[in-house]
């Protein structure tokens, strides 16, 4: 029994056969099955053939050539109608987008009118009535009947001058020692003033008026007392001027002259009144505060 070895494998075909790759072959019953399958379809048009009764009459198609089939006419209209109708179909949805659009399209943005854009452009020369009111065929359209075209209190009484006309009521004595003296005020400016019969001359501070105050619209202001009763020309003005700027002293030498012809003639004061000569100008600059850097000027505020 120990003497026995095992037989050594036989070498040959048997390895040639091991070393070989193995093929699968289908069993009996695969085979069936797939013939079944194949015979169905031959099965199946067989059976269509016999009854054909039940069966629709196949669509004949004739041989045009060899091999290829010509449809009849029914079959191309059908054809036809099937091709056209997806074409059908995108331009009736084309035809209703743009019926849509139409209909929904806003109106375009009108740019906003300008207020007074179609106003023109009045130019009215220098010295004209812009209204026109010195004009004789002028007409007022607001005014009341029987309200005529004058000036605000010129229509009270036909007797009453305007402001501009001299006062022809003023007598004032002009003896060779007559001497009317008085004090005007403007701001922190004192102007003491002495009227005499004289040419209408003014020295103010020792200087023509002229020279003292060089700007034509002072210079008119400071004429107007003399000129509105009418003795420019026959009196003459010596004043003292202290305090104040160039346009201070020019008001308070004004309202000293206007204050001076009221010692003249005490009669005069309703119309220099009237025309504002004898009123004090109160107006004068605003005094610091506490806190501020002016009047009402406050200090830069930084919130951090």
């Amino acid at each position: 029994m120990a003497d026995e070895t095992p037989e050594a494998p036989e070498t040959g075909d048997s390895d040639e056969q091991a070393q070989a790759p193995a093929h699968a072959v289908p069993s009996e019953e695969a085979g069936e099955i797939a013939g079944s399958v194949e015979d169905a379809a031959l099965e199946a048009a067989q059976e269509a053939q016999e009854s054909g009764a039940s069966a629709p009459e196949p669509v004949s198609v004739e041989p045009a050539g060899e091999g290829h089939a010509v449809p009849t006419a029914e079959a191309q209209e059908i054809a036809g109608s099937a091709e056209d109708a997806p074409l059908e179909a995108a331009q009736e949805a084309q035809e209703a987008d743009s019926g849509a659009e139409e209909i929904d399209e806003p109106a375009p943005r009108e740019k906003p009118a300008v207020p007074g854009a179609h106003l023109e452009v009045d130019i009215v020369p220098e010295g004209a009535d812009p209204l026109g009111r010195g004009e004789s065929s002028y007409e007022d359209p607001y005014a009341i009947d029987g309200e005529s075209d004058q000036p605000q209190g010129a229509g009270e009484g036909d007797d009453e001058e305007p402001i501009s006309e001299p006062i022809a009521t003023a007598a004032i004595d002009l003896a060779s020692g007559a001497r009317y003296r008085a004090t005007g005020k403007r701001k922190t400016a004192i102007a003491r003033v002495t009227l005499r019969p004289g040419t209408g001359s003014y020295l103010v501070n020792g200087k023509p008026l002229d020279t003292y105050f060089p700007r034509h619209t002072l210079q008119r202001n400071i004429r107007q007392p003399l000129e509105t009763v009418g003795y420019e020309d026959r009196m003459d003005v010596i004043a003292r001027l202290h305090g104040g700027g160039i346009s201070a002293q020019a008001g308070a030498l004004r309202h000293g002259v206007s204050r001076a012809l009221l010692e003249a003639d005490p009669n005069l004061r309703g119309e220099l009144k009237r025309r504002g000569f004898l009123t004090r100008d109160s107006r004068a600059k605003e005094r610091k505060k506490a806190g501020l850097k002016k009047a009402r000027k406050k200090p830069q505020f930084s919130k951090r």
